[in-house]
């Protein structure tokens, strides 16, 4: 699934064809996704574009008539394409948001675990009301790390994946953050020692930002003949690598089930505590 560095690199992907445009039509070739579209959508006609940003893996596009929520769920993605350059509508092309000048924001979605949300202020919006902060945020530090870990039975691996403790690392970069932090998945995160916190948010930050710049190379290549980016190619260290020997010390890569996710790991690297 699109996590927060494919989230990351699609805003910064389809930003400098939306920026400053003015919609024409949003059109809806399903009524719902995760949730039902909301049918403000289809109101939109002339609302300008006023920026777009990012929370979590939420893309918002804010608009003078309110924001507009996109999430990717589990298969979504956008590409952006051109009126006078027409595409035959696939199957999963639940939603175009359309410009005066003739771009084309599709979302292509199989699963439809998706969302296209209006809200009036994304900042007072519900589904962000509870998250916490960004990883490459300041907010974000080994000490907030600690504090919010005390007492806290659950696995570190879903400790780091609970969009209230910090959003954005989903699944892969979990696993590739602690394994470069030489911390097992499955530890209690009340048992993570101050030392560790501090390497575990310098980790989860180098990751990410490593990705997201992995990711940038692909922008220059948004306008694609199927209009989807082509996301960029990752050198995982332990994800999916489950029976491969480890790349630091030779050992095969272990995985085991965490909170219904697989998880990856090194015995050896990211030993469980005597």
């Amino acid at each position: 699934m699109p996590e927060l560095p494919e989230v990351e690199t699609s805003l910064r992907g389809i930003e400098p064809y939306l920026h400053g445009e003015t919609i024409k039509q949003i059109i809806s070739r399903t009524e719902r996704l995760r949730w039902a579209i909301s049918p403000q959508l289809a109101q939109m006609q002339g609302a300008k574009i006023q920026r777009l940003s990012r929370r979590a893996k939420y893309l918002i596009i804010h608009t003078d008539r309110g924001d507009i929520l996109v999430h990717l769920g589990m298969s979504g993605s956008l590409g952006i394409l051109s009126e006078q350059q027409p595409k035959a509508i696939g199957k999963h092309d639940h939603v175009d948001l359309i410009t005066e000048s003739g771009t084309i924001l599709r979302y292509n979605d199989p699963r439809k675990f998706g969302a296209w949300l209006w809200v009036e202020k994304a900042e007072n919006a519900e589904l962000l009301a509870k998250l916490g902060p960004e990883p490459l945020s300041d907010a974000f530090t080994s000490g907030y790390l600690y504090e919010k870990s005390r007492k806290k039975t659950v696995a570190v691996k879903n400790f780091i994946m609970n969009n209230e403790v910090v959003v954005g690392v989903g699944n892969i970069y979990a696993c590739e953050s602690l394994f470069m932090a030489g911390i097992h998945p499955d530890i209690a995160a009340q048992n993570l020692s101050q030392a560790q916190c501090e390497k575990l948010t310098d980790v989860i930050k180098s990751v990410l930002r490593k990705a997201i710049i992995q990711g940038g190379t692909t922008l220059k290549d948004f306008i694609q003949p199927d209009g989807k980016p082509g996301y960029f190619a990752q050198v995982l260290q332990v994800y999916g690598r489950k029976g491969e020997e480890c790349n630091d010390c030779g050992n095969i890569i272990q995985a085991k089930v965490i909170g219904q996710r697989n998880s990856y790991f090194c015995p050896h690297c990211q030993p469980l505590p005597k």
